[in-house]
């Protein structure tokens, strides 16, 4: 599950890189695969599967934390 979790970690990075250039009219997925083009969706939702996953490897690790 590592390359897994790195690849979703990779995944999360290019989506919070992404959401902060917004904020200077840059879309980096669309600049990259072109706006609106295949690629440029499964680029979104491999992100979006990304922190799902995420979601559910943070819960697993601390449902298992010794909480003190």
């Amino acid at each position: 599950m590592r390359i897994i979790d790195a690849i979703a970690t990779i995944l999360l990075i290019i989506g919070g890189l992404n959401w902060g250039l917004a904020l200077f009219d840059i879309n980096l997925v669309s600049v990259l695969f072109g706006e609106g083009s295949d690629l440029a969706r499964i680029v979104y939702g491999l992100v979006g599967l990304s922190a799902i996953w995420k979601i559910f490897a943070w819960k697993a690790c601390h449902s298992h934390c010794d909480h003190k």
